[in-house]
């Protein structure tokens, strides 16, 4: 059997001297694996490197089988990130992050968004923000999304300032107030993409994903954020407009 697919180069591990267990995030099949023969040699390194926008043909015989890869190259995000360690930061965050998914399993909405976030490199002010929707989308895509459309308490839809930590869902400013100091802080580009933008708001986007990340799926597990993600956010709270 095979199939043909758009996706996004997540890693490669090596097997033997010559050849590559590649993982792709693929549009219509999820995060796939295949063998690629070769895939340490010169001519197919620079194809596979993490970011990578590519073309693959899976081959096998059964479906439950690892497969073979055959991979083209169609956007080079990952070259283009060399210089920017941020960036390099972030591929490498959602490289790990999205391992939180079920194999072979296809999520094409959050597939459309680490492509939105890959091609949006270029422009350093507004990437960030997307990264922060990317693991508000994750959350989503793994059963634990946050409601952030009306007030927990009150059922308001104005003036949501705030997440309860409890019930993951948005609380307006007047009946969070109490409780300031137990809310987490809710970033208004994640109800309004036309919000302005603050780099105060990226570090409360990471901390509300942050949380409910760690305390609904990594923990649970015995598992913790990749150190990648703590080198972007490190990266972005010294360097917040970095080119």
């Amino acid at each position: 059997m095979d199939w043909s697919d758009e996706g996004i180069f997540l890693s490669g591990k090596p097997l033997g001297e010559a050849n590559l267990i590649a993982e792709v995030l693929t549009l219509e099949h999820g995060r796939h694996l295949g063998l690629v023969r070769g895939g340490q040699s010169r001519r197919i390194r620079p194809t596979l490197q993490p970011g990578n926008l590519v073309r693959v043909t899976w081959r096998a015989r059964l479906a439950e089988h690892l497969g073979g890869y055959t991979v083209e190259l169609m956007e080079a995000h990952g070259a283009r990130a060399l210089d920017d360690p941020r960036a390099l930061a972030a591929i490498g965050t959602i490289a790990e992050l999205v391992k939180l998914l079920p194999e072979r399993d296809p999520h094409p909405e959050l597939y459309a968004t680490t492509l939105h976030v890959l091609r949006s490199f270029a422009e350093p002010d507004i990437w960030p923000a997307l990264m922060v929707y990317w693991e508000f989308q994750l959350l989503q895509e793994l059963g634990f999304g946050l409601e952030l459309t009306s007030c927990a308490a009150t059922g308001a839809t104005e003036d949501l300032v705030y997440v309860s930590p409890k019930s993951a869902r948005a609380v307006s400013r007047e009946a969070g107030a109490p409780y300031a100091d137990k809310m987490l802080s809710l970033p208004q580009f994640l109800i309004d993409s036309s919000a302005p933008l603050a780099p105060s708001d990226i570090a409360a986007g990471f901390a509300l994903t942050g949380y409910f990340l760690e305390r609904d799926v990594l923990a649970p597990h015995g598992l913790k954020f990749p150190d990648a993600r703590g080198r972007l956010l490190d990266l972005l709270q010294r360097e917040p407009h970095a080119a």
